[in-house]
């Protein structure tokens, strides 16, 4: 055989084993992250913060309904919820199931995108270009208010453009919340104020993590930022990392824990001036149904044990 059709042959059968390994290994290896956060006044006693986004879940998941409800068992003092938890005009029985357990603890929650309108087909290259992250919703519409009113009912707090109180373990936590920053359903004006200094912490939640909400939260004082979206950048390069962030974040907070201040832009966190706040990106759980691949990018839940500073 002539080498160079030889070679060819064995980068697509690498290629199309390593879509394989995305598609049908990778997407349903769910994973618990773990990082200690010190935010808490001195003395303070731990938290546990269950971080959960981006289900995307679709009514046939039974695996990771299981999976999700099976986080009950961490016994968390607080749950929180980034967006973007269904992918299917029928997934929101099946969504409610999963939280089931999860609804007994304080919990609290903002929406994505995929909360409001369904998936469609894109050509997956597209996410990888500028052009990806102009787009907004179209139809067809989700039933979104069939979620939030099961989530309600289930006793979290809804901080969709809105501010909110906790009392979790003794401590009072402050929550404010935007709308999805990447449908520009923010409203942060109609939320902010100075952090109050009789809450324990502060905490700013937001399905994408975009700089303009990152910067108004940590400039009114939340201690700590809680989001979703990137998906990790879903499709990672092993060593190197995320591609994009599907935002104007930088790759290098595209998941996990990292530091924000007003301004900070691009700057690394290791240039952090000491009373920068701290921001926790989930990689989330799921993904598109028309682009149902992860790489070097497991599907997550985060435990963030907060503790005192």
């Amino acid at each position: 055989m002539n080498p160079l059709l030889k070679a060819l042959g064995g980068l697509a059968a690498v290629g199309v084993a390593g879509v394989g390994y995305a598609g049908l290994v990778e997407r349903n290896a769910y994973t618990l992250r773990r990082f200690s956060v010190p935010v808490l006044p001195a003395g303070a006693a731990p938290l546990r913060v269950l971080c959960l986004s981006d289900l995307h879940l679709m009514p046939n998941q039974r695996r990771k309904v299981e999976w999700v409800r099976g986080l009950a068992a961490l016994d968390p003092d607080l749950v929180v919820n980034t967006g973007d938890n269904i992918a299917h005009p029928d997934s929101v029985p099946r969504l409610l199931e999963a939280l089931e357990p999860l609804l007994e603890v304080p919990g609290a929650f903002v929406l994505g995108s995929n909360d409001y309108f369904a998936p469609t087909f894109k050509n997956p290259a597209l996410y990888l270009t500028p052009w990806h992250r102009r787009g907004t919703g179209s139809t067809p519409r989700l039933p979104t208010s069939d979620l939030v009113s099961g989530l309600v009912a289930g006793g979290w707090e809804d901080l969709t453009n809105r501010r909110a109180r906790v009392t979790v373990g003794g401590q009072d936590l402050e929550l404010v919340g935007v709308d999805d920053a990447h449908l520009d359903y923010d409203r942060y004006a109609v939320v902010a104020g100075p952090a109050d200094p009789s809450a324990a912490l502060t905490i700013g939640v937001t399905h994408a993590p975009y700089q303009r909400v990152l910067d108004a939260m940590t400039a009114d004082g939340a201690g700590l930022v809680l989001a979703g979206h990137t998906h990790g950048g879903q499709l990672a390069v092993p060593f190197y990392g995320a591609l994009v962030t599907n935002c104007d974040l930088d790759t290098g907070r595209v998941k996990g824990v990292s530091r924000w201040w007003p301004g900070a832009g691009h700057t690394p966190s290791s240039f952090a001036p000491d009373d920068a706040s701290w921001l926790h990106v989930s990689a989330g759980l799921g993904t598109s149904p028309y682009a149902p691949v992860r790489f070097a990018c497991r599907p997550e839940a985060t435990l963030l044990t907060l503790t005192s500073r």
